[in-house]
């Protein structure tokens, strides 16, 4: 069984509060995109996980969340059987567009159909909520959605039910540690964690609903932003490179260190990404809503 395994990004990633479970409160807009894993899956005779990918960056053993992900759904059944995955990585690794928990949905959806376990949907997402917070997204059919609570509380977004956006993403060559950057908006004082962005969801919805660029521009917001240009400059490098270009929609997705912009058309992206693509300095994609 072979699967496509969609990376997102965030539109909007207001961090409220610090939970007792260690996890925080968070509203976050998630838009799947097509730079995709494919997600290769094999049933075996005997009762073995074993993972295999093209990526040296991602483990192969249960520190995997794809392997995880395969555990869990045979420990919620009470079964014993076997798969073997392969994945095939594009998606960069540590990007903050969700790879791997992408990756863990599929493996769900996946081994649901090929074991022919016929749980429902609401049960997959039980399962995701388990694994990582961003996972539950990835098991909804759905472009856009609404994340609330750790993120794992999916609503629908269906007032851009219709929308279709083009981007460039940029990656630089850093590793951003997503607990160190939480522990930093942690350490913010607490007016400065507390100080709402000057957008709002509902405004957010309402100019990606109109495709108008510069309102959207306005109010894409990242709490975490904040934090990961402190930690990280060649994430500020990044958004002045594309301020320069003329983009005016720009914002890093979850804790970074990915930057993407919005734009128009097709022709606008690629334009972009050639020029971008020139320096030899980031990983550039272009890529759209799927």
């Amino acid at each position: 069984m072979v699967l496509n395994s969609c990376a997102k990004l965030n539109l909007y990633l207001a961090v409220l509060r610090k939970r007792k479970d260690t996890y925080h409160n968070l509203e976050t807009i998630f838009e799947r995109i097509d730079l995709c894993d494919t997600i290769c899956l094999k049933s075996r005779r005997d009762n073995r996980i074993t993972i295999s990918t093209n990526s040296a960056r991602i483990p192969q053993d249960r520190r995997n969340l794809a392997w995880r992900a395969a555990r869990l759904l045979r420990e919620h059944r009470g079964i014993e059987r076997g798969v073997d995955i392969r994945i095939i990585k594009r998606i960069p690794v540590g990007s903050g567009m969700g790879g791997g928990s992408s990756n863990a949905a599929s493996v769900l959806t996946g081994l649901n159909r090929l074991w022919k376990l016929g749980l429902s949907r609401s049960q997959l997402v039980g399962l995701g909520k388990k694994l990582g917070a961003d996972v539950p997204f990835f098991l909804y059919d759905t472009p856009f959605a609404r994340g609330t609570q750790r993120g794992d509380c999916i609503g629908p977004a269906g007032i851009l039910r219709k929308a279709r956006f083009w981007h460039v993403v940029v990656m630089p060559r850093i590793q951003v540690s997503t607990p160190l950057v939480y522990q930093k908006w942690d350490m913010l004082p607490r007016k400065v964690r507390l100080t709402k962005s000057h957008s709002n969801v509902k405004l957010l919805l309402l100019a990606l609903k109109k495709k108008d660029f510069s309102l959207i521009g306005a109010h894409l917001f990242n709490s975490l932003e904040q934090v990961s240009l402190a930690l990280y400059p060649e994430i500020g490098y990044i958004k002045e490179k594309l301020a320069t270009l003329g983009l005016k929609s720009i914002l890093m997705s979850g804790s970074g260190p990915a930057v993407f912009g919005m734009v128009s058309s097709r022709k606008e992206a690629h334009s972009l990404g050639r020029q971008l693509k020139r320096t030899r300095r980031w990983h550039v994609y272009v890529t759209h809503t799927i």
